[in-house]
Order: structure tokens, then C-alpha cells, then sequence
């Protein structure tokens, strides 16, 4: 599964082509890829970070509850 975004959109490309377009403007993928969801989905809805800020401490959740995500991440922002 593949993640794909651009300014007006998110979508998951699935193995067999597929391109889904999440319900809420959300997205993750990989073994933390619930956690990190969940994270994102109550932060989007709560407070008024910017999408970085929100994708970057949704990973940090995901890194701390999932033994198979770690922290280290590299984030490229759309101007």
C-alpha cells in the first residue's frame, strides 16, 4: 500500500491498484498504521494544528505503542 497527496487530496493506492480516498482526510499505513491513524483522527478533530505538526505527533503515538514503528521520519511539506 502506497500513500499519495497532493494539495486538494489524500489517497491509499492498495497492492492491486485500487485508490482509495480515506472518509475524514486521513491516511496511514504500515504496522502502525492504526495507532497513527487514531492519533491523527482525534488530533485533526480537536485542536488546530497544521496537517505536519498533526502527521508528525500521530507518528510519535504510533512510535510509542508499536514496537515495529520507530520515531525517525522525514516529512516533505506542499507550499
Amino acid at each position: 500500500m502506497l500513500l499519495v497527496a497532493d494539495r486538494n487530496g489524500i489517497y491509499t493506492v492498495t497492492g492491486v491498484g485500487d485508490v482509495l480516498e480515506p472518509e475524514h482526510g486521513v491516511a496511514a499505513v504500515g504496522s502502525g498504521g492504526n495507532f497513527a491513524l487514531a492519533a491523527a483522527r482525534a488530533l485533526a478533530d480537536n485542536t488546530d494544528l497544521d496537517a505536519e505538526d498533526i502527521a508528525r505527533r500521530a507518528m510519535a503515538i504510533a512510535a510509542d505503542i508499536c514496537v515495529y514503528t520507530n520515531g525517525n521520519l522525514t516529512v516533505e511539506v506542499l507550499d
